[in-house]
């Protein structure tokens, strides 16, 4: 008779066979294009089945890919807060943000798929909802408390706006990385510590830039017929 914890033990290395190869092939095909049916398959699983067997839903199987990496990315997190303290400095608070993702990128060795695969999740709109009920817990609050109070005379509307740019761009630029070297291609930062000071750059300026008033709106006469025709429709 098979003992209770072998078998314990063979469902969990299934388990991580099947989040790896997940994740492989939603960020190499796409999130929508992969079935369960293929996943059980390319992670040598005799029933075709495993997948649901193992998580469930493919709703599931996403939650359990985020979490697999979140955790670990929200220790890191925790880390650097220790050491930011009190900080005034936009860049502290703005490297708390990128850098947790980029060295949990550069542990994991290469290739990875997480980055590519957090950027499809991000840009559908019921898949947002639940990266971000996975990831938006009190590390990143503690962060993002952190980075407004260096930012007090930001109004609202701007500290929104820029907050949305801000994480479009880590989200797609920490892909486009990890897509660079899955391909082998070239890539003007040598690794993830040194593209991550890049990213913290870029970001914390994005943060400081003056803000141009407003002054006027362009008239709606002065659009074209085509134009006012497409935004009637939306």
């Amino acid at each position: 008779m098979t003992h209770p914890s072998a078998r314990s033990g063979r469902a969990v290395g299934t388990r991580e066979v099947i989040l790896t190869v997940a994740e492989r092939l939603f960020a190499e095909h796409g999130v929508f294009a992969v079935s369960n049916r293929q996943i059980s398959e390319a992670a040598g699983q005799g029933n075709n089945a495993a997948v649901g067997y193992h998580f469930g839903t493919k709703t599931d199987l996403l939650r359990a890919i985020v979490r697999r990496h979140s955790e670990p990315i929200g220790t890191l997190r925790d880390h650097m807060l220790a050491q930011v303290g009190d900080s005034t400095s936009v860049r502290d608070w703005v490297a708390c943000l990128v850098c947790p993702a980029t060295e949990h990128l550069a542990e994991l060795g290469s290739p990875t798929w997480y980055a590519r695969f957090g950027a499809q999740l991000m840009t559908d709109p019921v898949l947002r909802e639940l990266m971000l009920d996975e990831t938006f817990g009190p590390p990143i609050r503690r962060t993002l408390d952190g980075l407004n109070r260096c930012l007090p005379e930001l109004p609202l509307p701007v500290r929104i706006e820029r907050g949305d740019m801000a994480r479009n761009l880590m989200v797609h630029m920490l892909a486009e990385r990890e897509r660079a070297l899955a391909e082998g291609t070239h890539t003007a930062r040598p690794d993830w510590p040194a593209y991550a000071t890049g990213l913290i750059d870029a970001i914390a300026g994005l943060w400081l830039a003056p803000i141009t008033p407003v002054t006027s709106v362009t008239p709606l006469t002065s659009v074209t017929p085509v134009a006012q025709v497409g935004s009637a429709r939306t």
